[in-house]
């Protein structure tokens, strides 16, 4: 798309945002506010990512430990 065309889209969303309800124009607020926040995971160390990928990946091969198994295990850590 060139930039004629976006001038034109800028424009019309203008428009139609000056003939928008409140509701219409929060969503639209929140839509695009949340557009500029930064992805959590991208603020992680690239150490941590990296360790969350390989345990995901652990995991995708079936080496996890399953809840059940770890609660009966660990479940007196938990209780007063």
């Amino acid at each position: 798309m060139d930039s004629s065309a976006i001038k034109v889209m800028r424009k019309e969303v203008k428009k139609y945002v000056d003939l928008a309800d409140d509701k219409t124009v929060k969503m639209l607020h929140a839509m695009l506010e949340t557009e500029q926040e930064e992805d959590w995971w991208d603020t992680l160390p690239k150490k941590v990512q990296t360790e969350i990928d390989m345990a995901l990946s652990e995991l995708d091969k079936g080496k996890g430990i399953p809840h059940e198994t770890v609660m009966k295990k660990y479940s007196k850590w938990f209780t007063r």
